[in-house]
C-alpha cells in the first residue's frame, strides 16, 4: 500500500523491493526523529529561558555595547541594569568576570558563601566567574548600575543557578 505516493513513486518502491523499502523507511524515520529531538530541544530552552526571566522580577537590562577584546574567544558586554524596588535578580553564574558600578540606590548583593553586602551609589563589586550570586532591592529607590561581563563568545551571558543552602 503506498499511501499519497504518485506512480513514479510506486514504481520506484515497487523497483527497490522489500529490503531496500524498509532500509528507506528506517532512514526517513531518522530524519523525522533527528528534527523531532531539535525541536523539543528548541522548546526545552525557550522554557528554560523563560523560568530565567521568570526569576527577575523587577529588573530590566538593556545591552549598550558588545565588543571582542584582547583575549581570543571572550568578549566584552556593557550593559545598563535597573532594578525596581523590591526587585530581585535570580541566582546565576556566568561563563566570565561581571564588574559593576552602581550609579544610584542600594543594592543588596548576594554571593553563595558569603555575607550580603550592600553596596550605594558609585560602588562597585567584582563577580568572578562561575561564582554563583544574586542582587535584590530592598529599597524604595531604583537601583541603577552599568555592568561589564568579560566573557566566553559561545555561551550564554548568564545561566540559572540554583539557591545555595544557607
Amino acid at each position: 500500500m503506498y499511501l499519497s505516493a504518485s506512480k513514479p513513486e510506486r514504481a520506484v518502491y515497487s523497483r527497490m523491493g522489500r529490503y531496500a523499502l524498509a532500509a528507506h523507511k528506517r532512514y526517513l524515520k531518522g530524519i523525522l526523529m533527528k528534527k523531532l529531538k531539535h525541536f523539543i530541544l528548541g522548546i526545552l530552552f525557550i522554557a528554560a529561558s523563560s523560568a530565567c526571566m521568570a526569576q527577575n522580577s523587577g529588573v530590566s537590562r538593556t545591552e549598550v555595547m558588545k565588543a571582542d577584546v584582547s583575549v581570543p574567544g571572550r568578549e566584552a558586554v556593557i550593559s545598563r541594569v535597573e532594578i525596581a524596588p523590591g526587585g530581585r535578580l535570580g541566582w546565576h553564574t556566568h561563563p566570565g568576570d561581571e564588574i559593576s558600578y552602581v550609579e544610584s540606590g542600594v543594592l543588596t548583593l548576594l554571593v553563595a558563601g558569603k555575607q550580603e553586602r550592600k553596596v550605594g551609589a558609585g560602588g562597585g563589586f567584582v563577580v568572578p566567574a562561575g561564582t554563583v550570586h544574586s542582587a535584590k532591592n530592598d529599597g524604595t529607590a531604583p537601583v541603577q548600575l552599568i555592568t561589564v561581563h568579560v566573557v566566553d563568545k559561545d555561551k550564554p551571558l548568564a545561566t540559572p543557578a540554583p539557591a545555595p543552602a544557607e
